[in-house]
């Protein structure tokens, strides 16, 4: 399963089956949002539609990005179901209208050095106001938000350049979704020493998480994070940033932690944090 802008479907192997009845599956698929800790379908319950096609569509809130691609994950590969449309959402950490969403998100890419060379634009309605637009621009990016979903538009030079943008809206406190549309112009493959440097880089812009004691792999869209860390905060901080990467459908934290100790860097040099 990839990122993919909510309220399009995801299509799956599977098909509906003519003698399986249109109940029995909304069952097997509650039962596999139950099935998953991090969903926590009681305090945050998904209403969960089916068609006559096998299309589930979920609808809802949920607690955090993980909840809401774990959701969609683990539904898409129910049987009987042939395709998943996104409709979930995640409770934000801070409730905000639109325009300080948008605000928020604004600075973030604007302050971002990696996106310097883009141009950035935002959209309120239908005005169109230039943010930033550099001397040979090599990428546009146009943001709106609406309803507290933050949609990102236009084309960057990179994949990195495409989830590193998308996280930094989903840093914003206020964002409920993130519908990164970026393309990537000329056209990369990904791979997983890709998506790895994703997330290294992704980790490393991060105050509150020591990149430099984490190691990270990668098997197809599933990221491992291993090391050691002086507190359970900082590795479930490591663990949500990789979760906001597009492309990541799965994420293990083997994370360590040590409470008060002093980690030496994986290459032996002095830590500067």
């Amino acid at each position: 399963m990839r990122d993919h802008p909510a309220g399009h479907p995801t299509s799956t192997s599977s098909s509906t089956s003519s003698s399986t009845s249109i109940e029995s599956i909304l069952e097997h698929v509650r039962t596999a949002l139950r099935g998953q800790p991090e969903i926590d379908f009681e305090r945050h319950p998904i209403v969960v539609r089916l068609d006559d096609a096998g299309v589930v569509t979920l609808e809802g809130e949920v607690g955090d990005v993980a909840a809401k691609k774990l959701a969609l994950e683990r539904v898409a590969g129910t049987a009987h179901v042939s395709a998943v449309v996104d409709r979930l959402h995640v409770a934000p950490a801070v409730r905000m209208e639109d325009g300080a969403i948008l605000d928020h998100t604004c600075h973030a890419l604007l302050g971002e050095p990696a996106l310097c060379e883009c141009s950035l634009r935002q959209r309120h309605g239908s005005q169109l106001e230039t943010l930033q637009e550099p001397p040979g621009a090599r990428g546009r990016i146009e943001i709106r938000v609406e309803d507290g979903i933050v949609t990102l538009d236009g084309e960057v030079p990179s994949l990195s350049h495409k989830r590193l943008a998308g996280v930094l809206a989903w840093w914003v406190p206020g964002s409920r979704d993130v519908v990164n549309g970026l393309e990537v112009a000329p056209p990369e493959d990904d791979n997983p020493d890709e998506l790895a440097d994703a997330v290294r880089l992704v980790l490393e812009k991060d105050p509150f998480v020591d990149a430099a004691q984490l190691h990270v792999s990668v098997d197809g869209t599933l990221v491992t994070l291993e090391g050691l860390v002086p507190t359970s905060g900082e590795a479930d901080m490591a663990e949500r940033d990789v979760w906001c990467i597009f492309g990541v459908d799965r994420v293990v934290n083997r994370i360590a932690v040590r409470p008060q100790a002093k980690v030496p860097p994986h290459d032996g040099s002095e830590s500067t944090r």
